[in-house]
């Protein structure tokens, strides 16, 4: 295990979003992804120099992909959700680490600790949003196919898609052993996709059919672990009212007043922005030291204080 190292070294946590992976427009080949991951990855090797590193990352398009291909073939045995994120942390951890570990070897840093971690993440039970599945996943299907489906489906603007829970997350099953991991110098990749979505069953943990944010879930894990900076990283440039119409304008910084202000107004919707606000009102309010949330080119300017929207 690396030699610890000193405990006022500032922890950093990135939250990137599925566009780090995935890009509008792209089909999303291994080859692509690879190369989209080599923007935000060549910037968290610099700022692994001053930095305790955290990642977590999005899985959309991943699991969407799984769950398309269980659609296209009867011949095995069909696989419940949270076993898909389990493998897509698998698959995105090593696509990070892999492409981080080349970052740092061009910069001379040839000895930097990094692990992937399959994490886990509680849900209760009784949350109400297992009385209202909210979130579209996987394929879009016609009406009538939707209508002989075993699940829920949803109307959205790609035709009828599957509909699971959103619940939120409680804690992180693994933070001891994060914490741990970042104190002894690793960089952590975890808590892909939100995490798998478990419920307390006595000692042990079930597997729900559900789908954590993951930025609710890095805000979390960033609470539990001691984090100091909290970044957003996503395929726009800051926060903004009026965003996509005329009068946009992007924010330099927020209170957690303003948030909530410009949630009632309808500023921020549940498919983008929202739970982004919400995740960093909810680790400032939790005591962190700061949050930003920033476009996924411009991640060391966030952190010196340059770029991005800033939550105080």
């Amino acid at each position: 295990m690396a030699k610890k190292i000193a405990d006022n070294k500032p922890v950093l946590l990135v939250a990137l979003g599925g566009n780090a992976l995935i890009q509008k427009g792209q089909t999303g080949t291994v080859d692509e992804q690879f190369e989209n991951l080599k923007v935000p990855m060549a910037q968290i090797a610099r700022l692994s120099r001053t930095y305790r590193i955290i990642i977590t990352h999005g899985n959309g398009p991943q699991v969407g992909n799984l769950l398309l291909q269980q659609e296209c073939c009867d011949a095995v045995p069909r696989l419940p959700l949270e076993i898909l994120v389990a493998q897509t942390q698998g698959q995105v951890g090593y696509m990070i680490e892999s492409t981080l570990d080349e970052a740092l070897m061009a910069i001379g840093i040839n000895s930097q600790p990094l692990v992937s971690l399959i994490s886990y993440v509680v849900v209760d039970k009784n949350d109400s949003a297992f009385d209202s599945p909210s979130k579209p996943v996987g394929p879009a299907f016609s009406r009538q196919k939707a209508l002989s489906l075993p699940y829920p489906t949803v109307k959205t603007a790609k035709g009828y898609r599957r509909v699971v829970v959103s619940p939120k997350p409680v804690t992180i099953v693994e933070k001891r052993e994060i914490k741990k991991l970042i104190q002894a110098g690793f960089i952590v990749i975890c808590c892909g996709g939100g995490g798998i979505p478990v419920v307390r069953a006595g000692r042990t943990f079930d597997g729900v059919d559900a789908v954590i944010d993951k930025d609710l879930a890095s805000a979390r894990l960033a609470e539990e672990v001691g984090v100091d900076l909290f970044v957003i990283a996503t395929d726009v440039k800051g926060v903004a009212l009026d965003f996509g119409r005329p009068g946009e304008r992007y924010l330099t910084t927020l209170t957690c007043d303003e948030v909530n202000r410009y949630i009632r107004e309808g500023h921020f919707s549940a498919g983008g922005m929202l739970p982004k606000v919400q995740a960093a009102v909810q680790f400032i309010k939790g005591g962190g030291k700061r949050a930003v949330i920033v476009g996924l080119d411009r991640i060391v300017k966030a952190v010196a204080g340059k770029a991005g929207t800033n939550f105080v």
